[in-house]
């Protein structure tokens, strides 16, 4: 017989995504961001990868069915406050996710449309990009593409700051009810993020850009940042702020690191907070 008395539960985050062996990006930059930030992790993987700081030497897909088995396992069980989705190679992965989404009737989505590695390889079949956005782009919170992957979204190439309230405004037409347009990958020493969200006004986040040689995973570890923002209950404007401070200052006190022979990774671990408890709901809950 069981004896303990419950009084609280863990804010739960689930991230769906590929593995990143390097450790640097992926699911393993979503849990270290998760736990720095107080939040219970759980992973639902789509894809591995042989990757590293120079670049990613092989990708093995996992099947959609055994995706689902996993998505299953943990929403069945332990259930989420929000999940941040990455990497999804393939059409039959994206439609397991969209599924996943229905059928649990999740919030609290933050998907981040992974294209591109930082080392410039391509992560996702050409004909998985429509099935991306007509399935998904219509039922997550929020969209936060990077400058190549918006790109490649709408088919013509960025490269000024002016641009990126057009593209955001274009790329939330595609069906996004938010789309964060992340101008990192611009020249100069300030990186500007868009925030277009349906019944706002458009928001601009502006930083002074931060010279490191380990960025790599800063888009992965963004995306989760919000979205253990989110399930702690701040609103979206707040959950990109806060999170962006998070991985300026990962980037910070990570830039005198050596890790490996190319883009090292963020320090997640910068400054971690205790776990969050929230108070126990109704069984069943």
């Amino acid at each position: 017989m069981n004896t303990h008395e419950f009084t609280g539960q863990y804010v739960r985050v689930l991230t769906i995504a590929g593995s990143d062996s390097g450790g640097g990006a992926g699911i393993q930059a979503d849990l270290k961001t998760f736990s720095a930030l107080g939040c219970y992790g759980m992973t639902a993987i789509t894809a591995l990868t042989a990757q590293n700081t120079q670049g990613v030497q092989a990708i093995q897909g996992v099947p959609a069915a055994f995706l689902k088995a996993q998505l299953q396992s943990v929403l069945d069980d332990i259930g989420v406050d929000a999940v941040k989705i990455g990497m999804l190679h393939a059409p039959d992965i994206v439609e397991v996710v969209a599924w996943a989404i229905d059928h649990y009737q999740l919030n609290n989505l933050v998907l981040d449309p992974v294209m591109v590695a930082t080392s410039g390889d391509r992560l996702i079949a050409e004909e998985t990009v429509s099935v991306l956005v007509r399935e998904l782009f219509p039922r997550v919170q929020v969209v936060t593409p990077n400058l190549d992957e918006a790109a490649l979204l709408l088919g013509r190439p960025l490269s000024q700051v002016p641009q990126l309230q057009a593209a955001a405004s274009d790329l939330q037409a595609l069906g996004a009810t938010a789309v964060l347009l992340k101008g990192g990958h611009l020249e100069g020493n300030e990186v500007v993020d868009v925030l277009n969200q349906t019944g706002h006004a458009p928001e601009v986040f502006t930083s002074a850009r931060i010279h490191s040689p380990n960025v790599h995973g800063t888009g992965c570890s963004l995306s989760s940042a919000i979205a253990a923002h989110l399930a702690l209950g701040h609103t979206l404007s707040s959950a990109v702020a806060h999170a962006r401070q998070y991985i300026l200052q990962a980037i910070a006190t990570g830039a005198q690191v050596r890790t490996g022979h190319g883009h090292g990774p963020l320090n997640h671990g910068f400054g971690p907070v205790v776990m969050h408890v929230k108070p126990q709901p109704p069984q069943g809950g």
